[in-house]
């Protein structure tokens, strides 16, 4: 005898019930609205909302005009340094002061040679009135003695000794105004000397041509200033403590910028950007990268240092307008496009594009205000299809 029998005719009609399952209408008719719902796609409604386009640059921050400070007398060594990095100085503010000492005894050299050049002056203004005297009674024997000859009451002889002596005081006279004029000349040499001491002194002190602030400074204590093309400036400072931005710019973007327009820069550690206003936008791209520069002048000369990274805002548009974010737009050849959503279908649709910016764009033909569209562009549905809009936040 079986003893799992009276099992086994109490479970078989439960597993046949099991088996069936539900009648076979309730389970075409949840089929077909599964199939007509269609899948999940996340939708995004059009808006009119405020859009700022703006061009993004990045460069470094630079001095607007930087002045060079190099010695104008070679060969003195630096005694004092009066100035260091950082510093802000006058215009004509001593920064450096040279060894004077070879041109202090130069410049008594020279007083001493204008002294004797002005003495020789004297001098030869004396011979001069002493040759004038001689020549003049030279002269008068000479007359006196032609007179005599002329009567026949003086020899040849001393005709010829009164005419000797008259040429003789005459060379005299000449020669003394050579000296006079030789002794001028010394002594406008001696004080074009003297005046070019005169300027190499004051350059023993060398001065800030411009105000500003100091960026770097290699003047060293002892070392001996030079004039070389080659030798690196004393000091360096930023005309005014004025700075800006020199960046770099996408050719594509050039067109849209204009003199005097408003930046925000950032400078690298920043927290808040400074004001600044597009003070030169360059003539020239450069042919390997396709970038421009622009200089952007920073409002009320910032504290930034010199040569630091910055990253600027460039406001090329604002306006109230229609807009979608840039993930719903389609680019294909024959221009944007996006995927407006009507009672769950698909249907492809060409749009006109504005101002771009902040991950928006503007629609400026092709879409009303509240129209859906599927916020993400080239998702798997065409037109005709038929989905389940989920909307975004």
């Amino acid at each position: 005898m079986n003893l799992f029998a009276p099992f086994l005719r109490v479970l078989l009609p439960v597993a046949m019930v099991l088996v069936a399952g539900p009648p076979a209408p309730a389970l075409a008719q949840s089929t077909a609205e599964a199939s007509s719902a269609g899948p999940s796609v996340t939708v995004t409604h059009a808006k009119t909302t405020e859009i700022v386009q703006s061009v993004l640059v990045a460069g470094s921050i630079i001095a607007r005009e930087e002045v060079l400070v190099s010695p104008q007398v070679d060969g003195l060594s630096i005694v004092a340094v009066l100035a260091e990095e950082g510093d802000k100085v006058a215009q004509d503010q001593v920064l450096i002061r040279l060894d004077r000492t070879t041109l202090d005894v130069q410049k008594t050299q020279n007083d001493a040679q204008i002294a004797r050049s002005e003495a020789a002056i004297a001098q030869a203004n004396a011979q001069i009135a002493e040759a004038d005297a001689n020549l003049v009674q030279a002269n008068n024997a000479f007359d006196r003695t032609k007179a005599l000859r002329d009567s026949g009451n003086a020899s040849i002889e001393t005709y010829d000794q009164r005419a000797a002596a008259a040429r003789s005081a005459q060379a005299r006279a000449n020669s003394a105004r050579q000296a006079l004029a030789i002794a001028s000349a010394d002594l406008a040499l001696a004080k074009a000397q003297g005046r070019d001491i005169e300027v190499r002194l004051a350059r023993t002190e060398i001065k800030a041509p411009r105000a500003g602030t100091i960026s770097r400074r290699t003047a060293k204590l002892g070392a001996t200033a030079s004039m070389l093309p080659t030798s690196e400036p004393l000091y360096r400072i930023i005309a005014d403590g004025a700075v800006e931005l020199e960046a770099q710019v996408a050719e594509v973007d050039i067109p849209a910028l204009k003199l005097g327009q408003p930046v925000a820069v950032t400078p690298a550690g920043a927290r808040e950007a400074l004001r600044g206003t597009i003070r030169l936008i360059a003539p020239e791209v450069d042919k390997a990268s396709r970038l421009g520069r622009v200089r952007v002048v920073l409002d009320d000369n910032p504290p930034v240092a010199i040569g630091s990274f910055a990253r600027g805002a460039i406001e090329t548009g604002r306006k109230q307008a229609v807009t979608l974010p840039l993930s719903a737009i389609t680019y294909t050849r024959s221009g944007p496009t996006v995927q407006t959503v009507q009672n769950g279908k698909i249907a492809t649709r060409k749009v006109t594009l504005g101002l771009s910016g902040g991950g928006r764009a503007e629609i400026a033909s092709g879409l009303a205000t509240g129209e859906t569209v599927v916020a993400r562009a080239g998702t798997f549905v065409r037109d005709g299809d038929h989905i389940t809009p989920v909307a975004t936040n």
